[in-house]
């Protein structure tokens, strides 16, 4: 209405240095404004220069006439924000496709340039960056001389700020993205009026999620004076310009620094996707997060999976179902991996995935019933037959997991960042130390059990032993103070199975005689695959002839602690 849109210009005006030209500049800056706008001003402007004070207006927010700043880049629910701040008494202002969309929702809308007399400029660079829209959102209602001075330069003052920001993350997620566009889709004003807003949340309310819109109305309708929903929502904004500066920070440093694996410095944007029951332990609190990282954009694992039945995942669960998913990951080959706390203990591979579960059950039997089942995907009648088996059992539906991102790990006090092992055999060249080599069949099959146990050897536990033969896993060790009581456990369960076999170790063998290798060697291995490295690798090769094995170097370990 006009009589509103007077009042909000007024509030708007700054008070004047009268200098030369000081009436034309002024009329000047009133150009872009709508004719309505534009008489109401020249009313306020002609009382202004007839020495007529415009204080009592410019301190209207603070005393009763509400107002609301609206920016966003994300619109959903506006219209029935715009709405419910309009039906509760708020004066609106808003900002470019903002504002068109509050009109054309039916909403009174006052636009940012009516209430700063600028235009937006250098491209939309500029839009709040100005003194009539801080000084509104930063002033202290409980500072004398804060309200003083926005009566004197005819500032009024705002109680609720909603903005979020440029889809910054999403542009340079999508794909191919030139480095200018970037720079372009990064937020400078949204940010600002955020951390101004939050900053004085005890007199404004700052929201910047769509979500919170309802308990905003809410909180509103009942004239409440809740601190505590204040400062979450205070919180939660400057949570929201971290997240987004943490994006911002991590593509510009692989921008500028390609050939840097690790900054000096950098912020890992973590997002909570449910609490869970309990920890490791049932008197640990525990909750699971999302790492909104760019480098993990489309990486795929276990954090990213789809839940298509069965019980809430809990701490353990998402720890051993990771442990699952990245060690059957590394097969091309259709594959099947069980594991318990954490380490696979039974792997197979078959063209025929039935055949692969039911050889990787073989080198494990079911002490009672599995919990979870994690595949890349799922027939409907697969589904059925799953969600038959039982009501608890956790149905995942994963992409597989991604190669060359950063493996974070916690200490007390720090944290220790590393490549991922990525790693395949494909990748290391494998040389025959002994005088002994696999022929013809044999040669294929000692590959392929090889290639199992390889595979396999990288996700156990460190000291590490896995025998293997026909791409399945016959026996593991893991775990151990020694790499000589691992060995014991993995022939256990191997049994008479484990002649002929292939042998993997994690790391080289310290000691030959009388230890892991000859106690190999005597059960009956037909080919053992080793590091190599040690000051006593001939005592290895050595063992190995006298027993007649092959022996093959990789010169690449698997530590895994």
């Amino acid at each position: 209405m006009e009589a509103g849109t007077a009042a909000r210009v007024t509030w708007g005006l700054r008070r004047p240095c009268r200098g030369p030209g000081w009436g034309q500049s002024r009329r000047a800056s009133l150009s872009s404004l709508s004719s309505s706008a534009e008489r109401a001003a020249r009313r306020a402007m002609a009382a202004a220069e007839a020495g007529a004070s415009t204080a009592p207006e410019a301190s209207l927010s603070a005393s009763g006439v509400k107002q609301a700043l609206i920016s966003l880049s994300d619109k959903t629910d506006l219209a029935n924000l715009g709405n419910g701040l309009q039906r509760l008494g708020f004066s609106i202002i808003s900002t470019g496709g903002t504002a068109s969309s509050l009109e054309a929702a039916g909403v009174n809308v006052t636009k940012v340039e009516e209430i700063t007399h600028f235009p937006e400029m250098l491209d939309g660079r500029v839009k709040t960056l100005h003194p009539s829209i801080h000084g509104g959102i930063l002033a202290r209602r409980d500072q004398k001389h804060h309200l003083e001075a926005l009566n004197e330069h005819g500032i009024g003052t705002f109680d609720v700020v909603v903005v979020n920001l440029y889809p910054f993350y999403d542009k340079v997620t999508s794909g191919a993205i030139s480095f200018e566009d970037g720079i372009e889709n990064i937020d400078i004003g949204g940010p600002t009026l955020i951390r101004a807003a939050a900053k004085n949340h005890k007199d404004v309310l700052v929201v910047v999620d769509h979500k919170d819109y309802p308990a905003l109305l809410e909180y509103l309708e009942g004239k409440q004076d809740d601190q505590d929903f204040r400062r979450k929502l205070a919180w939660k904004a400057f949570q929201h310009v971290a997240s987004y500066d943490s994006a911002v920070s991590e593509w510009l440093w692989k921008q500028s620094n390609k050939g840097d694996t690790f900054p000096p410095s950098f912020t890992v944007p973590l997002s909570l996707k449910s609490t869970l029951r309990y920890g490791e332990n049932p008197h640990q609190k525990a909750a699971f997060y999302g790492d909104k990282s760019l480098s993990l954009v489309n990486v795929g694992g276990i954090a990213t999976a789809i839940q298509h039945h069965g019980k809430e995942m809990s701490y353990n669960n998402y720890l051993d179902a990771d442990a699952a998913w990245n060690c059957v990951s590394e097969f091309e080959s259709p594959t099947c991996v069980v594991v318990k706390h954490t380490n696979p203990c039974g792997v197979a591979s078959q063209q025929d995935i039935l055949e692969a579960y039911r050889l990787a059950v073989k080198a494990d039997p079911p002490d009672g019933w599995r919990e979870i089942v994690v595949a890349p995907g799922y027939t409907a009648k697969g589904l059925e037959v799953l969600k038959g088996k039982s009501k608890t059992l956790r149905i995942l539906e994963a992409r597989r997991s991604g190669k060359g991102t950063l493996s974070l790990r916690q200490v007390s006090g720090g944290w220790l960042a590393q490549e991922s092992d990525d790693l395949t055999p494909e990748a290391i060249t494998f040389t025959k130390v002994s005088a002994r080599a696999p022929e013809g069949s044999e040669l294929s099959d000692a590959r392929f059990a090889w290639l199992c146990a390889w595979l396999c050897v990288k996700h156990v536990k460190s000291n590490a032993i896995v025998i293997a033969k026909n791409n399945c896993m016959l026996g593991m060790g893991s775990g151990q103070p020694n790499r000589l009581e691992s060995l014991r456990i993995a022939f256990r369960k191997a049994g008479e199975e484990a002649r002929g076999a292939a042998l993997a170790s994690d790391a080289f063998f310290p000691f030959a005689w009388n230890d892991a290798v000859e106690a190999a060697c005597r059960s009956g291995v037909a080919v053992i695959a080793e590091p190599g490295g040690s000051i006593r690798d001939q005592d290895a090769v050595d063992c190995c002839d006298k027993y007649g094995v092959a022996l093959l170097f990789t010169g690449v370990r698997h530590f895994r602690h």
